[in-house]
């Protein structure tokens, strides 16, 4: 979850700045190199690095991508169906065409 108190934030922010001062658009192979980067030092900083933790930081990766699908991703579909039309009726929410 990222929704860590503020107090802890500036600490961490720094990453954020860093980006910004470096003035380049990332490409999606980029983004992965810094995420995957980051995951490596994670680990590295761990004592061992066994099962337990690789579990640890495959359910932070899981739980990333599936708070941005939450927060973002699910929003722009929702407007961009709002806008252009269903595919089909499966997508008004309703199960009363199911058998």
């Amino acid at each position: 979850m990222p929704y860590i108190p503020r107090i802890q934030r500036p600490r961490l922010d720094a990453f954020k700045t860093l980006l910004k001062e470096i003035e380049v658009s990332l490409t999606a192979g980029e983004l992965n190199y810094l995420i995957s980067s980051l995951v490596h030092a994670w680990l590295q900083k761990k004592e061992k690095i066994g099962y337990a933790e690789m579990n640890e930081v495959m359910g932070v990766l899981e739980c990333m991508k599936l708070e941005l699908y939450r927060q973002v991703i699910s929003p722009y579909e929702d407007k961009k169906k709002n806008d252009n039309g269903s595919v089909s009726n499966l997508d008004d929410n309703s199960f009363d065409h199911m058998r």
